[in-house]
């Protein structure tokens, strides 16, 4: 064993190979001899949306805090990106964004994002991690539970399932282990066959469904932006559609609206849902060019945050990561920067010292911290619709109120915008929209 790496750093598992699973891959890489990744899918070296992963076909928003982070842990990711098609621009520049009846102000913010299929991120940051020396992925390969020390206090490796179905399965031995199993993660099933009482949930019913089809793109297609944004109004106004830039010449587009009013799936409806949005700008794209795909349909019925941080007991050396701990309206595009920040968070915390011992609690406060801004901006947003059910945080109206004069300011104040950029790329809090200095300029 290399001497940089403590005696109870010798192995560490990794369940799921998500984007999550990924990232936890590539921190983890630096703190232990060797990293295990167990995926349940068969995983091919091309880009692909596997059978688990059934919304990575539709759009996927990389926020500027997320690609800062990749950036820093593959540093020569945004130039293979671009070469493979990826578009890369400033975020205020760049997006012709109508919203609260009126377009944002397009100027330059210094915010950098990236535009590019979900399938095509995942599949190079794979490469990254998977060329990693201490790395090694087992694909079609299921985790059946968690093995413990005989007092269950400590996990102490996985057991794999027996596709055979008889002999003995395999158990695997670990110092750590993370689950970035999604949404549908074992780890409440898991806890409370070990004895441990499952997370407390939060769930905040939002009912979206949306529609997403692949055209041809053009260099002509759209003259002064990059992409297209068209949000509604609240409440009055449930429909949305974006239109990004994607790798190999193409745009995806996807239409969607909140508590069950989606877009219809055939050509004609598909299209006149488009026309009929409160301006045509997409509309006006992918009337003239040309479908590469299928329309491929996704719902989403409620955001849902599990509550790891309020737990009392917890076994060590067994972590939460991802959509497992939060998963949000996916309109919002938080998901990837959510991940890529709790997994820097477990990267600090495994900076400070070798004892791996009470890790749990100090990294689920942590997570829980990253996870507040973006559940309450996108709780915020949900609850404009009176139908949206769930636990409503108190002042959500008032801060609503403000929020709606905050929109119509970012039509023409650049510092108000920048700095509502800055929160909603999970760069700032939400709060820093109260400073007196942004209060000023949005009031009068």
């Amino acid at each position: 064993m290399p001497a940089s790496f403590p005696t109870n750093r010798s192995h560490a598992v990794v369940i799921g190979c998500s984007f999550a699973g990924l990232l936890a891959a590539r921190i983890l890489s630096d703190h232990f001899e060797r990293v295990t990744i167990f995926e349940r899918d068969p995983v091919h070296d091309y880009p692909e949306a596997r059978r688990g992963q059934a919304q990575t076909r539709h759009l996927h928003g990389l926020l500027a805090q997320g690609f800062r982070l990749l950036n820093r842990l593959f540093p020569h990711l945004e130039s293979t990106l671009v070469q493979g098609g990826a578009v890369v621009s400033d975020m205020g520049e760049s997006i012709r964004w109508y919203h609260h009846n009126g377009y944002k102000l397009q100027f330059p913010s210094g915010l950098s994002g990236v535009s590019m299929s979900r399938v095509f991120l995942e599949w190079e940051i794979r490469k990254a991690v998977l060329d990693l020396p201490n790395v090694t992925l087992r694909a079609s390969c299921t985790v059946s539970r968690l093995v413990t020390t005989p007092d269950r206090s400590r996990v102490v490796g996985v057991e794999l399932a027996s596709e055979e179905h008889q002999g003995p399965t395999p158990i695997i031995q670990a110092d750590f282990v993370v689950n970035t199993g999604g949404r549908g993660s074992a780890t409440g099933k898991w806890l409370e066959g070990l004895g441990y009482s499952r997370p407390r949930e939060e769930e905040i019913t939002v009912g979206v469904g949306y529609a997403t089809r692949i055209y041809r793109r053009r260099p002509d297609d759209l003259i002064g932006a990059n992409l297209v944004m068209t949000s509604p109004t609240p409440p009055y106004q449930k429909h949305m559609a974006f239109l990004f830039p994607m790798e190999q010449d193409r745009w995806i587009v996807s239409a969607g609206g909140w508590l069950g009013d989606h877009p219809p799936t055939d050509d004609t409806g598909y299209r006149e849902f488009l026309r009929n949005l409160p301006v045509a700008d997409v509309f006006n794209v992918i009337q003239r060019a040309e479908p590469l795909s299928d329309v491929y349909t996704y719902k989403f019925h409620s955001s849902l945050r599990r509550r790891y941080e309020r737990l009392n007991r917890f076994p060590e050396g067994y972590f939460v990561l991802g959509d497992a701990v939060a998963s949000f309206n996916p309109i919002y595009g938080q998901g990837m920067t959510s991940a890529a920040m709790q997994a820097d968070a477990l990267d600090s915390l495994l900076r400070r010292g070798s004892s791996l011992e009470g890790l749990w609690r100090s990294f689920f406060r942590k997570v829980a911290k990253v996870v507040d801004i973006p559940w309450q901006i996108a709780g915020c947003e949900d609850f404009r619709y009176p139908e949206t059910q769930g636990r409503k945080p108190p002042m959500t109206d008032l801060l609503n109120g403000y929020l709606a004069r905050v929109h119509r300011a970012t039509h023409h104040d650049s510092v108000v915008y920048l700095q509502f950029l800055r929160v909603m790329n999970l760069m700032a809090s939400p709060v820093s929209l109260l400073h007196p200095r942004i209060m000023r300029r949005v009031l009068l």
